[in-house]
C-alpha cells in the first residue's frame, strides 16, 4: 500500500497518536508547573521534593492510564511513544508504513502539547526549575541515566507484552502501566529525569535547546524495550503476540496484524466471560 493510501485509511489513528502525546505533555506541563514553580503557594505548602514528585507521578500516570482506556486510546492501541511502536514493529504487528506515521505524529504532537502549556503559563513553564519539563540526566550522570532508562523501558514493555497477551490480566495493562509511571516518576526521575520515550524528550528539549544527554533519550528506551522482546519470549516460550494495542477491550477498528480480527474475535464478550480462561498462549483456549 502506498504512503497516500495509508494516510488516507488511518489518518484518525495518527492524530490520536499525536493528541494523546499532546495531552500527556500538557498534564505533565500543568502539574509540575504547579508543584514546583517558585512563586507559586504550593512549592512552599509541600517543601518535600519526594513528596511533589509523587504528585507529580500520580498526575502523569492517572493521565497515561485514562488514555489508554479511552476511546481514542482503545483506537489508535495507545503507543504515544516511539519506541513502543518500534518494538511491535519489530513483532510484525504493525506495518512499516504505519509505523513511521506514528512515529511521526508523536513527536508532532508531543512539541505541540509543549507549546500549548507554554502559551498559557508563559514564563513559569519556560524558565527554571521547571523549563519545560526537559528530561537531562541526573547528578550520577549520563551513564547511570542511560542504565536507569533502559532498565524501566525494559520493565514497562516486558509487563505490556506479558499483561496484553494473557486474557485474563489484559484489562489491567492500562491500570499497571500507570502505577509503574508514578513510579518511575517518583523514584527514577532523579536519575534520568524519567523520560523512556524520545518524542517526549525532543518536545521539551527543542523549546528549551537544553540536549544534554540526548543520546541516552534516543537510544536507551529503545534498547530496553525492543530487549524486552527477547525476554517476553524467553520467560513464555513463545514468539507470537496478539495484536500491538494496549488495550484491545473495544469494538473500535483494529488497523494492526490482529490475531483477535483475524480469528473473529470479540474480545469486549471474551472478557465478559467468568471465571477468566485459564490460557496459556492467549488464544489457545479462545472460543
Amino acid at each position: 500500500m502506498r504512503a497516500k493510501d495509508v494516510i488516507h485509511d488511518h489518518w484518525p489513528e495518527y492524530a490520536i497518536e499525536a493528541a494523546g502525546l499532546g495531552l500527556f505533555m500538557i498534564s505533565a506541563g500543568v502539574a509540575w508547573t504547579i508543584l514546583d514553580y517558585p512563586q507559586w503557594p504550593i512549592r512552599g505548602l509541600i517543601p518535600d521534593q519526594l513528596l511533589r514528585r509523587a504528585l507529580m507521578g500520580l498526575a502523569m500516570g492517572g493521565t497515561a492510564s485514562a488514555l489508554v482506556f479511552s476511546p481514542w486510546g482503545r483506537q489508535s492501541g495507545a503507543h504515544f511513544n516511539p519506541a513502543v511502536t518500534l518494538t511491535f514493529l519489530r513483532l510484525g504487528k504493525i506495518a512499516p508504513w504505519d509505523a513511521a506515521f506514528y512515529v511521526s505524529a508523536q513527536f508532532l504532537g508531543g512539541l505541540s502539547g509543549v507549546l500549548v502549556v507554554y502559551a498559557a503559563l508563559g514564563s513559569a513553564f519556560g524558565r527554571p526549575p521547571v523549563e519545560f519539563v526537559v528530561t537531562v540526566p541526573g547528578a550520577g550522570g549520563q551513564w547511570i541515566a542511560f542504565i536507569a532508562e533502559s532498565g524501566i523501558s525494559f520493565a514497562m514493555m516486558l509487563m505490556i507484552l506479558y499483561t496484553s497477551n494473557r486474557i485474563p490480566l489484559m484489562r489491567y495493562t492500562g491500570l499497571i502501566a500507570g502505577m509503574m509511571i508514578a513510579a518511575y516518576v517518583t523514584l527514577e526521575a532523579p536519575l534520568s529525569g524519567f523520560s523512556m520515550n524520545p518524542a517526549r524528550t525532543v518536545a521539551s528539549a527543542l523549546p528549551s535547546d537544553d540536549w544534554r544527554g540526548i543520546w541516552i533519550y534516543f537510544t536507551a528506551p529503545i534498547i530496553g524495550m525492543l530487549g524486552a522482546v527477547d525476554a517476553y519470549r524467553l520467560i513464555v516460550h513463545e514468539s507470537r503476540v496478539i495484536c500491538a494495542k494496549l488495550n484491545h477491550d473495544t469494538h473500535r477498528r483494529c488497523i494492526f496484524d490482529c490475531d483477535f480480527q483475524k480469528n473473529g474475535i470479540d474480545v469486549p464478550k471474551l472478557l465478559d466471560i467468568e471465571p477468566p480462561l485459564p490460557v496459556r498462549h492467549p488464544l489457545s483456549e479462545t472460543p
